[in-house]
């Protein structure tokens, strides 16, 4: 059974015109995608000292390209879940009604893009795209990267990374993004650690420009409390059903 709680229950029927949605590893868990700070989590069994900072690059490109390989070898046989699919929808419907749902995500399998949704932002890049560590083309990407890739703009080899954001790197679209929750009436997280700033600090954004906010997620996230809405279950169930309850206004 779906548990759910909220702080302000009487919000729940709600719906805001313009909703800003941020996604983190919680709303993929369904589809066969390990989690990164759980008990269980990738961050669990990987330093990510090694394989997730430019510096671990430096010293072994090799295994770092081994590790997302890997990530690349396991999404293949990832599909969307049931809240890929509803967060899709309310994008659909609620342009439809002449309002707008940006998704922003911090993950980087593009699963929502599966699932139906459109011009998703990609805060921490996206594992099927190699970047050039040299002159920064990128370019879709299925296949595992090597060290003599060659860098179709450049030439170069050995430069082949993934265009994904490494600790100690900015995320991407920055400025789009605080564009967007400021624009926002409803600011959603589902499935977020509230740990990896800065996409853990725009729940406080929204708060201090009045906007209603909501926590969907497995368990409370470590930022919880500065939601007005918190709804806890597994988000293949509970987001389903919340997207119903925003699109019944």
């Amino acid at each position: 059974m779906t548990a759910v709680s909220s702080l302000k229950g009487s919000d729940q029927g709600r719906s805001g015109s313009n909703i800003f949605v941020l996604t983190g590893a919680g709303v993929s868990a369904e589809s066969g995608l390990g989690t990164f700070r759980d008990r269980d989590g990738v961050w669990t069994k990987y330093d990510l000292n090694d394989v997730a900072t430019p510096q671990g690059f430096a010293r072994d490109p090799d295994r770092v390209r081994a590790f997302y390989n890997a990530r690349r070898a396991n999404l293949a046989g990832a599909a969307p879940n049931a809240a890929h699919f509803a967060l899709a929808r309310l994008q659909r419907e609620m342009s439809a009604r002449g309002g707008s749902v940006m998704i922003c995500t911090q993950n980087v399998d593009g699963l929502h893009e599966q699932g139906g949704a459109v011009e998703v932002v990609h805060m921490h890049g996206q594992l099927l795209v190699t970047r050039c560590q040299a002159c920064q083309a990128t370019w879709p990407d299925r296949q595992a990267m090597r060290a003599d890739t060659v860098c179709g703009a450049c030439g170069r080899t050995a430069t082949a990374r993934p265009h994904v954001v490494w600790f100690g790197e900015t995320p991407l679209f920055m400025e789009r993004i605080v564009d967007a929750v400021e624009a926002a009436d409803l600011f959603v997280a589902i499935g977020t650690s509230g740990s990896v700033y800065p996409a853990a600090g725009f729940v406080a954004q929204a708060r201090d420009l009045g906007i209603r906010t909501c926590e969907i997620n497995l368990q409370p996230s470590d930022n919880a409390r500065a939601f007005d809405e918190r709804l806890y279950g597994p988000a293949s169930e509970v987001v389903p059903q919340w997207v119903e309850t925003v699109l019944a206004v």
